[in-house]
């Protein structure tokens, strides 16, 4: 296995990492990566086999298990109760759980609100350049997970704030400060909804925390902790994957030049899926062994870690014809943005229904928007977004 060479945080991989992706996988399926120090599948084959194959998975071994920093204690107490980071039977049950409260029916009735906040919010847009992130990318999916949550609208940008230092943990630049920052964050969002979950128990609403108060199954319900910790989880993943989705394909279209039929009710599912395939906004996902496990003539011993880049495997020409060419109107066969096999992303069908509600609406009342500035991406690797998109209407 060849070892490779690149800073997540140098300047010129954040603003375009996908050359380095391509050399790498035309060297082989799998490489070791020596800046995080694993191995790192790069090839679709690799990266699909590995999202399946129950010889690895996302929690850490037992053995392996370390009491973490002591002033980690309340964004590790959060990160215990996840789902994200668990595997059968706890991973099952939790999900079980989740499912039987996030349903399909309940993230379509969010599609008329959804639809005028978009409006409202366009109708705010200034004459002068602005930062679409902020106006409206943003906006869109923590008002969604607010009103999902049932959680009043006025709080999102406090949930904002939380969840961006939480979030800032998982970024190749994290620091000491970042830590410190997380952990303040986690304490308040924990200690916020322990007293909103207790004032839904006795005063149950329809929202998807009355609902994950209820969900059951043979008797077994969620536990405050995991409550807290799932609510946390729709946030932080939901709002983060979703705003740098809806803003990297906004300014993909923008710099390719769209066409009014990418956005056609008969259009606009494949437009989203090649926005997610072409620039997703995470790049990468890891996994532990729990056996020795051979893969593409890698031998992997317990305990040993591996990243999948899911960014790398959407643009493999062996799995796809002209991965470098974005083009809406491709068959959606190839996209790793939302993981696979049992931890496939919960919250798919709401950041689709998000990203099929968003962009439709902004571009049929904003037919003549343009990019006020080159677009720059932030250096929060593994997850990749903008750090503004200027524009004009």
């Amino acid at each position: 296995m060849k070892t490779l060479t690149q800073s997540p945080t140098g300047p010129a991989f954040v603003q375009d990492p996908y050359p380095f992706y391509a050399a790498a996988r035309e060297q082989g399926q799998l490489h070791h990566w020596q800046d995080y120090g694993m191995a790192a599948a790069f090839g679709h084959s690799a990266v699909h086999m590995l999202l399946r194959d129950r010889r690895f998975g996302r929690e850490v071994p037992e053995e392996m298990h370390k009491d973490g920093a002591a002033h980690l204690a309340p964004f590790l107490a959060v990160e215990a109760h996840s789902m994200l980071d668990a595997e059968p039977p706890r991973h099952t049950r939790l999900r079980r759980l989740v499912l039987r409260a996030f349903t399909s029916r309940e993230i379509a009735a969010l599609q008329p609100g959804l639809e005028d906040l978009c409006h409202r919010l366009i109708d705010e847009f200034p004459a002068a350049p602005f930062d679409l992130l902020d106006a409206y990318c943003t906006q869109v999916p923590v008002i969604a997970i607010c009103r999902l949550l049932g959680v009043p609208e006025e709080m999102a940008p406090q949930l904002l704030d939380w969840s961006h230092r939480m979030v800032a943990m998982y970024q190749a630049s994290r620091s000491e400060t970042t830590e410190h920052a997380a952990a303040e964050a986690a304490q308040a969002f924990t200690d916020f909804l322990r007293g909103y979950i207790g004032k839904r128990r006795n005063d149950p609403r329809d929202d998807l925390i009355t609902r994950l108060i209820a969900a059951e199954e043979e008797g077994d319900k969620l536990s405050t902790d995991e409550l807290i910790g799932t609510c946390i989880l729709l946030l932080n993943a939901g709002h983060e994957a979703t705003v740098h989705s809806l803003g990297n394909g906004v300014k993909t279209m923008l710099q390719q030049g769209w066409q009014p039929d990418w956005l056609a009710p008969d259009g606009i599912d494949g437009l989203v899926e090649e926005i997610l395939r072409f620039d997703p906004p995470l790049h990468m996902f890891t996994r532990y062994a729990y056996e020795e496990a051979e893969v593409f003539g890698h031998t992997f011993r317990r305990g040993d870690q591996v990243a999948l880049l899911l960014a790398a495997a959407n643009r493999d020409p062996s799995a796809l014809d002209r991965p470098e060419v974005f083009d809406p109107s491709r068959p959606p066969k190839v996209n790793k943005s939302f993981g696979g096999g049992l931890h496939f992303c919960v919250g798919a069908p709401l950041a689709r229904l998000e990203m099929q509600i968003a962009l439709p609406i902004l571009f049929g009342r904003c037919p003549d928007l343009r990019l006020a500035a080159e677009p720059e991406y932030s250096n929060t690797y593994h997850f990749h977004g903008l750090t503004r998109l200027l524009v004009t209407v």
